[in-house]
């Protein structure tokens, strides 16, 4: 593995670590797609820290748990801001 890579996966996963960022923040924060944010902390990143790897999967698995409700939230604001105008 290239090293500008090895350094990528490993400084997205302690970001994703340190911020509990989703997928989709992580790769806007480091300007690449969400395929390869989530190639490099479940392909990569156990080949080079496990423990670490341990850690982002932690992450990843709340963030899954919660989308529903940063979805329903989503929702709720971009229609909640209609409803408001269709009041008056």
């Amino acid at each position: 593995m290239r090293d500008y890579i090895r350094k990528r996966v490993v400084d997205v996963s302690l970001y994703i670590v340190k911020t509990s960022a989703t997928v989709r923040q992580a790769a806007t924060v480091f300007g690449v797609s969400k395929s390869t944010v989530h190639k490099d902390v479940t392909e990569r990143l156990p080949r080079i820290n496990r423990e670490l790897a341990e850690q982002v999967k932690q992450v990843l698995e709340v963030n899954k748990s919660e989308r529903h409700i940063r979805g329903g939230e989503a929702t709720k604001r971009k229609y909640g801001a209609k409803d408001s105008s269709r009041a008056s």
